[in-house]
């Protein structure tokens, strides 16, 4: 199995530790990616800088992605490792100038874990103080085995401590030979929704990125889980007009217009024009396209026809 040991700012981390979030943001002052995209689940660990050097804690792949300083901050608040978009953007500026539009790159990762000082471990001995971001390690080779055998067992008696019982699924994820399956938490959700849209509007083709939010179709409070294919990436007005049934979108993809915009608001003329009109984007991947059962459901239970 191969995992990913990150370069971590330290006060990132300590600003982290003890909030007890299902996701973070590891952020980098620039947009270059750290790494080619790896499979979701892959294992991600923190290695502090000096005077620390070791290797505290960690947290589990789920995407990557690009966004402007003060969106990133709107995305993920305190996940960033930040109390503050004044304290975020001292953060990055530290690097680059106070610059709230120029884009941050963005590493989602989800059930993120730190271990108190006594669990951390050294800094491998072929760590070069060369590297400035992180290296890829192997569980199939030697110094892999050692550094993922250590916090696999913490991981494990931690488990075991908090749920007596076990956590199957947790505890499956620490093994060398199971994938760990992240859960999407409500940031990631919108980034992923984000990029499957290629940051346009579903309706409109939209792209100007701070108008656009991610919609749920059916309700989170019924789903309990945040999933792509339960999402549309809409202009702020058209997300609360799905929101209220007065906007709908048919499983054929074709966009639907309730006649009570113009009964409640005489008005709607913007609106009308897409009535019966197919979606303007479309998620290129098959599996990212939005579920024909949920737009069902919308319509059924939401959408208000008359």
């Amino acid at each position: 199995m191969k995992y990913w040991v990150g370069v971590t700012d330290n006060r990132w981390f300590s600003n982290l530790q003890d909030k007890g979030l299902d996701e973070v943001n590891f952020w980098q002052p620039s947009a270059t990616p750290l790494f080619k995209r790896p499979p979701a689940g892959m294992p991600f660990l923190f290695k502090l800088k000096r005077p620390y050097n070791h290797i505290a804690g960690g947290g589990f792949y789920v995407t990557t992605s690009v966004l402007p300083l003060h969106l990133a901050w709107e995305v993920f608040g305190e996940k960033n490792g930040a109390s503050s978009l004044a304290e975020f953007s001292k953060m990055v500026g530290a690097l680059r100038g106070h610059d709230l539009s120029r884009d941050v790159g963005c590493t989602v990762l989800a059930n993120p874990f730190f271990f108190p000082q006594n669990q951390w471990l050294e800094k491998p001995p072929e760590w070069s103080p060369n590297i400035v971001r992180g290296k890829h390690y192997d569980t199939g080779e030697f110094s892999g085995a050692f550094i993922w055998r250590h916090f696999r067992e913490v991981m494990e008696t931690q488990a075991k401590e908090d749920s007596p019982q076990g956590d199957a699924e947790i505890l499956g994820g620490y093994g060398e030979e199971k994938t760990y399956q992240p859960r999407i938490g409500q940031s990631s959700f919108r980034v992923m929704v984000t990029d499957a849209y290629r940051r346009r509007c579903a309706m409109t083709g939209e792209n100007t990125l701070v108008t656009l939010e991610a919609a749920h179709i059916k309700p989170f409070a019924q789903e309990k889980k945040h999933d792509v294919r339960n999402g549309l990436l809409l202009r702020a007005d058209f997300h609360r007009l799905f929101d209220t049934g007065l906007v709908g979108i048919d499983p054929d993809y074709k966009i639907r217009i309730s006649p009570k915009i113009h009964e409640l608001y005489f008005n709607g003329k913007a609106y009308y024009r897409l009535d019966g009109k197919e979606l303007t984007v479309l998620p290129h991947e098959a599996e990212l396209k939005p579920d024909r059962e949920k737009l069902d459901w919308h319509m059924q239970h939401c959408f208000q026809a008359s």
